[in-house]
């Protein structure tokens, strides 16, 4: 009888140590993609941490020798791949170093009453009259979760003088997913005691610059940092480890694709032996819909719908915008960074989710 007993106390141990088990993994798999953010005010950065792994941070430096705007830094798939360029801000072995002003994601524009937000950097050689500044002003609130957080920001785009050309509201949603890293960014700009007039050119808008593994192969050459991530001055022809390739929603391929209207953009690649395919999509709501896409193949990679005259060599007439003293323009996109190749009908797939979320 007490051997019995004991068997059957042992039994039922076993099975509750079952229980607990199976009840821990299903509760570990629940929590995992638990985004938190963390801000960082001696560092000037919200970091994004998915299972405490970064993502992305957010970079708001009041230093305006660092940074000329805010930007998403560095972007990092679900892989662990980093799909941004480090230079200039930490410059990784064999990448360009041209165009200091493209650092991680960025929302900006090349002409703004004549005022240069895009290419503001102290290696560009432009009179600072001609030049504006996006310095971040708050952050309004921070809200963590699982798969899904968001962080709503503030923004002033600033004249040579200091004064405020354009109030910025944008509100960030990060979610994670298996093999799924999402940016859903929603910026609204409102003009303040002026005319806000944004320019036909091709310099803008909503923008990232890639990895050097995310690149078109070239046959150019072109200056590439050393083994220790130092700037050189020696123009070279490599390759080693390019493979990038544009596709766009209407079918068109390589570079072929600048210049091109479209509702998403992809770009795939492989970096460190994993294939990573990155995709900006261009919100329905916002203005010239579908836009023009600023996409190089040396990694730079750009939704821009004021942009109609630049990109056609002069046949579409100028697509100029202005906002009158005290009104605003909400401009909505997402990037998507997704582990592996992607089909174009599964991208499609992908771009549907975003309208209908």
């Amino acid at each position: 009888m007490n051997r019995i007993l004991v068997c059957c106390q042992t039994g039922f141990s076993i099975l509750m140590l079952l229980i607990v088990v199976c009840g821990c993994s299903v509760n570990k798999k629940n929590v995992s993609g638990l985004i938190t953010l963390v801000n960082n005010e001696t560092e000037k950065k919200v970091d994004v941490l998915i299972d405490k792994n970064l993502f992305t941070s957010y970079l708001y430096s009041d230093d305006i020798s660092v940074l000329k705007k805010t930007t998403l830094y560095p972007i990092i798939a679900a892989n662990g791949q980093t799909v941004t360029r480090g230079y200039p801000l930490n410059t990784r072995p064999n990448e360009r170093t041209d165009h200091p002003h493209h650092i991680g994601a960025w929302f900006n524009f090349g002409d703004v009453n004549g005022l240069d937000f895009w290419g503001n950097s102290d290696e560009i050689k432009t009179p600072k009259e001609k030049l504006g500044t996006i310095r971040h002003e708050k952050i309004v609130a921070l809200e963590n979760g699982e798969q899904k957080a968001s962080m709503d920001v503030q923004a002033n785009w600033l004249k040579p003088d200091g004064s405020v050309l354009l109030k910025e509201e944008t509100k960030f949603v990060f979610y994670a997913e298996n093999g799924k890293r999402i940016i859903d960014r929603v910026t609204t700009l409102k003009a303040q005691s002026e005319m806000v007039s944004f320019n036909d050119t091709k310099e803008g808008m909503f923008a990232i610059r890639t990895a050097r593994e995310l690149e078109h192969p070239s046959d150019s050459p072109v200056n590439l940092s050393d083994e220790n991530g130092h700037k050189t001055t020696v123009k070279v022809v490599n390759n080693t480890g390019v493979s990038g390739n544009y596709m766009s929603s209407e079918g068109i391929e390589g570079a072929d694709v600048w210049g091109t209207r479209a509702k998403w953009m992809a770009l795939s690649g492989t970096i460190n032996k994993e294939d990573v395919t990155l995709v900006i999509m261009d919100g329905p709501q916002n203005m010239g819909y579908p836009t023009y896409w600023h996409a190089r193949s040396y990694g730079l990679f750009s939704a821009n719908p004021f942009g109609q005259k630049a990109f056609t060599d002069g046949k579409e007439a100028s697509m100029n915008f202005s906002l009158k003293p005290n009104s605003s323009v909400t401009f909505t996109y997402r990037i998507e960074i997704l582990n592996g190749n992607y089909s174009r009908e599964r991208l499609e797939s992908e771009y549907q989710k975003f309208v209908n979320d």
